[in-house]
C-alpha cells in the first residue's frame, strides 16, 4: 500500500506564467510547485528555459487530467487577455469560448 506522501495527485490544474520577455505560457501540472521550480531552474520546459525567471500569473480550479488538457488547448489558442480572466474564473472551460 502506498504512503499518502507517494499517493499520486488526482487532481490537476491549467496555469499561466509571466516570462521575464513579457511572454506567457500555458502549462498543466498536479503538483504546481514542483512544476513552477523546475522551471525557474530552467529543467521544465524548452520555451521558459531562456525566458527565467517566470512568475505565476493564474491558475484554473481542480479537475481530472483529461479536463485539464482539454482547457490547456482552449487556453493556448486565446488571446492573451483572454487567458487570465478565463483562469479566473470560477468556470475557466465557459468563459475561454466567448
Amino acid at each position: 500500500m502506498k504512503q499518502k506522501d507517494e499517493q499520486k495527485h488526482e487532481e490537476w490544474l491549467v496555469y499561466i506564467l509571466c516570462c521575464s520577455d513579457g511572454s506567457f505560457y500555458t502549462g498543466v501540472t498536479n503538483h504546481l510547485e514542483k512544476r513552477l521550480t523546475c522551471h525557474n531552474r530552467g529543467t521544465a520546459s524548452k520555451y521558459t528555459r531562456p525566458r527565467r525567471p517566470v512568475t505565476l500569473l493564474a491558475t484554473s480550479v481542480e479537475m481530472n487530467k483529461s479536463e485539464a488538457l482539454r482547457l490547456e488547448m482552449k487556453v493556448k489558442k486565446a488571446p492573451k487577455a483572454k487567458k487570465i480572466a478565463c483562469l479566473k474564473s470560477s468556470r475557466p472551460e465557459s468563459n475561454i469560448l466567448t
